[in-house]
């Protein structure tokens, strides 16, 4: 399994090349992408989102919340923050399910890099 983040599928999406790109067609094929619930979240609010293309994440497995998600997660973050990192809320929310579940993130976002440094995060 390998969860996707907004940036990435917004690249593929956009028909841009790049190693995330490759990944997120990678795990299309194969049947591994997952999106964590913040990145189907922000993917759905996109009010130009074609309903053919809200059908393809709706129909993509999520990844579950678990039991303590929401204290695990505000320690994260506040971990982040106290070495002066940049943490955006729903990067902290994606981040925590990923490393909730041991499961890889495919992003063009930098800031995930802090989550990696402190929490448990890893990246494909």
């Amino acid at each position: 399994m390998i969860a996707i983040d907004t940036s990435s599928w917004g690249a593929y999406l956009a028909d841009h090349s790049g190693a995330d790109v490759e990944k997120v067609e990678l795990a299309l094929e194969h049947g591994h992408a997952v999106l964590p619930p913040p990145v189907l979240c922000e993917l759905l609010s996109n009010p130009k989102l074609p309903a053919s293309t809200a059908k393809l994440f709706l129909a993509l497995p999520q990844l579950d919340l678990l039991d303590g998600f929401w204290e695990r997660s505000g320690v994260l973050r506040a971990k982040v923050l106290a070495r002066g990192l940049r943490a955006r809320l729903a990067d902290t929310l994606i981040a925590q399910t990923c490393i909730d579940h041991h499961v890889p993130l495919v992003t063009r976002d930098p800031d995930f890099r802090h989550f990696v440094r402190v929490g448990k995060l890893e990246l494909a």
